[in-house]
């Protein structure tokens, strides 16, 4: 019996000792491997990715029992079928993707997947929206370096789209890339483990946040805009105009899913193209009258920095590119489909800023639509209103998600109580914040009534952030291993001139503001 009683004694310290050497060799590794260095024992060539989950559940503490039948619930899982995806851990803390292993370990998904043609629509929505009208405005400043400015942000955002969804995967010990992270938060939280392995998150949300909800500022911007420029013979302010606008968007503070609005987006995006179409077609018609000679090669050294940031804003689509990849049938497909949507997005902005420009020249306004003959401006001008009133609920509802989640929602971890009561009714004190969102919405509308300055201000602070900045850092940080020499200097390049473009567009669209309320400018 004592003989049994030791020899069970010697089994455990001898677990313990081994789980702690792997542990310890693992996290080792895992600092090697973010300096670059590949492993050097067959345990530790498990792959950054796995090294990094070892390194993670050690600085959180958990118990090394709790700690090893994680690991053997992972390997069963690897070994149970071809499951594309690594679906054991996550870096948020929060479980397993959103997806379920069948006993017969097929991959069952919950939702269907999507075509690449799909999901270059949706790329295609977000990069060919309303915001293209602030575009003629940005070569007004900016003349042929405007124009070439249009076409190098189509390349950079191409180019970045593409290194984030590479930020998804990383190699296992076959070699073979599998998709670790899920969101854009996941790989902020990968490159900021161990030391703060929220902290990425934290940032990208705020950046998400910040960018969704000057979205829907330019909305009620714009609408307000637009009537007032329709109408102008009514005694009506483009402030009261904005505040009818929000009073028609309050029922979104109710919305619990976009099922009802996602019907109108396929009409909305098809009535925009009618609504350039006709823009260029009038533009066309005066082909004879246009002033070439109005296009340098000079720069407005003021203004220009507030082009750039109405151009990036116009090509941002980093924030869902990889929940979009990740629903995709055919995810070997998605470099393609940014190509051809990039391509065409450039194409077709690069065409309508030109024409536009040529025909209004030195009198071309924020709002290109403002520029037509008030007969045809009314027609135009209503459609477009009717569209930016459709749209605002898509990026509204994206921010209270991010808000619900991070403050609300967060696995127990958030700052406040659910807002959602047993039954998922929206509690009275959720709704109230909702309508509070739209209430701000309209007052920084009224406040700050001014659309390209708005729009540039957003596209120096967070579109180049997340466009230009975080995906080169995060490629860096994630694939250093096998990145080229190529490879390295397009993101360190991209990275300075990004923050160039950022703080230089930041800091002069603060000052045009400055100088619109000091000198009482209207747009």
């Amino acid at each position: 019996m004592a003989h049994l009683i030791r020899h069970k004694i010697s089994n455990k310290l001898t677990n313990a000792a081994h789980t702690v050497s792997n542990k310890s060799q693992a996290k080792v590794s895992g600092v090697f491997a973010r300096l670059g260095f590949q492993a050097a024992t067959d345990e530790e060539g498990l792959g950054f990715a796995e090294c990094d989950d070892l390194d993670y559940d050690y600085r959180q503490g958990m118990q090394m029992d709790v700690l090893r039948g994680e690991e053997e619930e992972g390997g069963d899982m690897v070994g149970e079928g071809d499951v594309e995806g690594d679906t054991r851990y996550q870096r948020d803390g929060t479980g397993p993707r959103q997806s379920t292993l069948k006993s017969g370990g097929s991959l069952e998904e919950d939702k269907p997947k999507i075509t690449s043609w799909e999901a270059g629509w949706n790329v295609t929505n977000a990069i060919q929206g309303m915001f293209v009208l602030g575009l003629p405005y940005a070569i007004l400043h900016g003349g042929y370096l405007g124009l070439f400015l249009i076409i190098f942000a189509a390349v950079v955002c191409c180019y970045t789209g593409k290194i984030l969804i590479a930020c998804l995967y990383e190699d296992n010990e076959d070699g073979i890339k599998v998709r670790v992270r899920d969101s854009y938060v996941d790989i902020a939280n990968a490159c900021c483990a161990p030391r703060f392995p929220a902290l990425g998150g934290h940032v990208v949300n705020v950046a998400q946040i910040i960018e969704l909800v000057m979205t829907c500022i330019l909305y009620v911007v714009v609408s307000g805009n637009l009537m007032y420029n329709s109408f102008p013979g009514f005694p009506v302010s483009q402030k009261a105009w904005s505040v009818l606008a929000t009073a028609a968007l309050l029922p979104c503070a109710f919305l619990k899913n976009l099922k009802a609005v996602s019907k109108f987006s396929l009409l909305c995006t098809l009535a925009h193209f009618v609504i350039n179409i006709l823009v260029i077609a009038y533009c066309l018609s005066r082909a004879r009258e246009w002033a070439w000679e109005k296009v340098k090669f000079y720069i407005d050294v003021k203004k220009f920095p507030i082009s750039i940031g109405i151009i990036v804003f116009s090509y941002t689509s980093q924030i869902f590119l990889p929940s979009l990849e990740g629903n995709m049938q055919k995810p070997s497909e998605f470099h393609c489909m940014m190509d051809w949507t990039h391509i065409t997005a450039c194409v077709l902005k690069g065409l309508f800023a030109l024409v536009a420009y040529l025909t209004w020249a030195d009198t071309t306004k924020e709002v290109i639509t403002d520029n037509l003959p008030s007969t045809i401006r009314a027609v135009v001008n209503l459609f477009l209103v009717a569209k930016a009133l459709l749209s605002y609920p898509l990026p509204f509802f994206a921010a209270v998600e991010v808000l619900e989640k991070s403050l609300f929602q967060d696995g127990g971890r958030a700052l406040f109580p659910d807002c959602y009561g047993p039954n998922g009714q929206l509690k009275t004190w959720g709704l109230g914040l909702r309508v509070g969102l739209v209430v701000f919405t309209l007052l920084m509308a009224v406040f700050v009534p001014h659309f390209a300055l708005l729009m540039g201000l957003t596209g120096s602070l967070t579109g180049a952030g997340l466009c230009f900045l975080l995906p080169s850092l995060f490629h860096l940080k994630l694939q250093w291993r096998n990145l080229l020499w190529h490879h390295v200097f397009f993101d360190v390049s991209i990275f300075v001139i990004g923050g160039i473009c950022a703080i230089s567009g930041f800091i002069h669209s603060i000052e045009g503001l400055i100088e619109a309320y000091k000198y009482d400018i209207h747009d």
